[in-house]
């Protein structure tokens, strides 16, 4: 399974960035996916999963802010970000869960979010 993230960069607290995940090697629809970050000197946290079935569940420090979102036909997953923090400087991950096919969980290569004041 391979996962490659896409969407770094740099913004303005209050902008809005959109993160996108391509999985290969897998069958996505069966798949739950998250999305994951770890910002400077911290441990990587849970930002927001979205089941093969597409219910969304999202962390408390993003609820309301971020929408995590799933084309199966692209075997992609998106994270919509708005009204980003510096706070949310990170390296984000996307991550197949434990679950669907092939089990295991698989991360992708991370990519940068920088939100300056």
């Amino acid at each position: 399974v391979q996962l490659q993230a896409c969407g770094r960069g740099l913004v303005q607290a209050g902008g809005s960035l959109r993160l996108s995940c391509a999985a290969s090697g897998s069958i996505f629809s069966l798949n739950d996916m998250s999305w994951y970050r770890q910002g400077p000197g911290k441990q990587r946290e849970l930002v927001a999963t979205i089941t093969s079935r597409g219910t969304a569940n999202y962390a408390d420090f993003v609820q309301g802010r971020f929408t995590i979102s799933r084309v199966d036909a692209k075997n992609t997953v998106y994270l919509q970000m708005n009204r980003l923090k510096p706070e949310d400087t990170a390296v984000y991950y996307c991550r197949k869960d434990g679950g669907g096919w092939p089990r295991g969980a698989y991360w992708g290569q991370g990519t940068q979010v920088t939100v300056s004041n």
